[in-house]
């Protein structure tokens, strides 16, 4: 599944030439987007590298989340270029976006909650993966999940269904991965074991992008950051200068 390549850039490129590592796997220049007549996205730019986590951090209501669905191919741009691989992507759908290498996870998790965690992960194998690996890997990874291997997914915990739709999500084998509010609900404990297993991710190879409120959650394992309030990224660069930028009111607990 694992589709997109970073396009080196060329001579006629007005950002000059570089290597394709360099390229942002995803990447929104100037990107604008709204709600019928209300805009939510004020020109935003990210870059997010290729084996790097990006946090975008902010309060509730600073556009983190549509700009998430915008990423997944979930919601229109109205302006600037989405790119991937250094392609423009404006108007992609989430279908073609996921055949690209791209997967979401959303706030609320996004699980079925009337099957069972063995049912969930059957429902990723609609894009070639085995059952069998996809268990292997969820139940290696997150032995509870065995466990529970034949219980309703929405009796989990809030904990043990963010395992099985991070579980879900890796079973497309994604080249970028997209955490909307990854710790919401779940008890601090879990939000570590839980960014744990994202450093693993990203050491071996994925990129990640992670919206979250609660910038302490994140900010220690992410490669840079990015700070946004009312629809505009107002700071980005490495987590440490990002962190200097967030008063308490936006650090989170």
């Amino acid at each position: 599944m694992s589709e997109l390549v970073p396009q080196p850039r060329t001579a006629d490129d007005p950002a000059g030439a570089a290597p394709a590592e360099t390229v942002p796997l995803l990447e929104l220049a100037g990107v604008r987007a709204g709600y019928g007549a209300i805009e939510v996205l004020h020109g935003v730019d990210l870059a997010l590298r290729p084996g790097s986590l990006l946090a975008l951090l902010g309060p509730n209501g600073g556009g983190k989340s549509t700009t998430m669905r915008v990423c997944a191919g979930l919601h229109p741009v109205s302006g600037g270029e989405l790119r991937f691989a250094g392609r423009k992507v404006n108007g992609i759908s989430a279908q073609d976006a996921a055949r690209l290498g791209v997967c979401s996870i959303p706030e609320g998790r996004g699980i079925f909650p009337n099957l069972t965690v063995r049912e969930n992960l059957w429902a990723a194998t609609g894009t070639g993966a085995r059952l069998e690996d996809l268990e292997e890997k969820a139940y290696a990874r997150f032995p509870v999940l065995g466990e529970r291997r034949r219980q309703l997914a929405g009796s989990l915990s809030g904990g043990e269904q963010q395992m099985l739709a991070l579980s879900r999500a890796l079973g497309t084998d994604p080249a970028v991965l997209l955490l909307d509010e990854l710790s919401m609900g779940l008890a601090p404990m879990i939000v570590t074991r839980m960014y744990e297993t994202v450093t693993e991710l990203v050491a071996g190879g994925l990129s990640v992008l992670v919206a979250e409120q609660f910038a302490r959650a994140v900010l220690p394992i992410a490669d840079t950051a990015a700070l946004m309030l009312h629809g505009r990224v107002v700071a980005a660069g490495p987590p440490g200068e990002i962190e200097d930028r967030l008063s308490s009111d936006y650090l989170g607990g």
